[in-house]
């Protein structure tokens, strides 16, 4: 199969390339980090391609999928991973850029590679989107406004793509997981902060993205006639905690 992978420079995107790849897909990796991409395409080879894109620049997606080789068409499954959270304050000390930008990648980014590439899965009547949320687009917590916000748009949006793709084969999953550590997620939210992105993980066994790779590439590898359309995940450490009352 032919996989599209946005925000494959790191993380989760990078984890699930090698796992792809290994298993003998064909992987268009695709970050605004080209080095960082062409580092990764070093290693594993032919069938990894490197593709420059800003998934908030829709000139961009549409000059990266002009652009792709021949052997990596058609396009089987897209897997929207590009995004990010930016900084934990209540809501009304939050920074309106870090609001804009979440929802430029979260929501406007997903939506437009989405846009771009549903219509010719469609045609075709196979194809897979597979988007990457959270268990904030489900649960909320302090400073987790607009981000979780984010999430939830794209909970609702694949649920409502599984509505409009009746009668069709194309299959459409929101994945969702909770905390997972060894990523740049908590770096990128603290804006570079190591010493608080790292609070984060500890004194508990984080989930990793190899772990969420393992998920991903289940569900490419699952059936075709078998839709999952919700699958929400956690460390065991990480669990449902009530609700919270403030007392005088």
């Amino acid at each position: 199969m032919n996989i599209l992978i946005t925000g494959a420079s790191a993380g989760f995107g990078e984890a699930l390339a090698k796992q792809l790849v290994a298993k003998g897909h064909c992987v268009i990796g695709c970050a605004r980090r080209l080095d960082k991409l062409e580092a990764l395409a070093e290693t594993l080879g032919e069938r990894f391609t490197p593709v420059a894109m800003d998934v908030t620049d829709t000139a961009s997606i549409e000059a990266a999928l002009t652009g792709l080789p021949a052997a990596f068409r058609p396009i089987d499954v897209l897997v929207n991973n590009a995004g990010l959270a930016l900084g934990t304050e209540p809501a009304f000390e939050a920074k309106l850029d870090d609001w804009m930008r979440m929802v430029d990648t979260n929501i406007k980014g997903l939506m437009a590679l989405t846009h771009a590439l549903l219509p010719e899965m469609v045609k075709r009547n196979s194809g897979y989107i597979i988007n990457i949320g959270s268990i904030a687009g489900t649960w909320p917590y302090y400073g987790g406004n607009v981000y979780g916000a984010t999430k939830a748009f794209v909970k609702q949006f694949s649920l409502n793509l599984r509505a409009d793709l009746l009668g069709s084969k194309v299959r459409v999953t929101n994945l969702e997981p909770g905390n997972v550590g060894g990523t740049e997620f908590s770096n990128v939210r603290y804006h570079g902060d190591a010493e608080k992105a790292a609070k984060v993980y500890a004194g508990f066994e984080n989930m990793t993205a190899e772990d969420v790779a393992d998920i991903l590439v289940w569900l490419i590898e699952s059936p075709a006639h078998v839709n999952v359309n919700r699958l929400e995940v956690m460390p065991v450490a990480q669990t449902y905690n009530g609700l919270t009352i403030a007392k005088d």
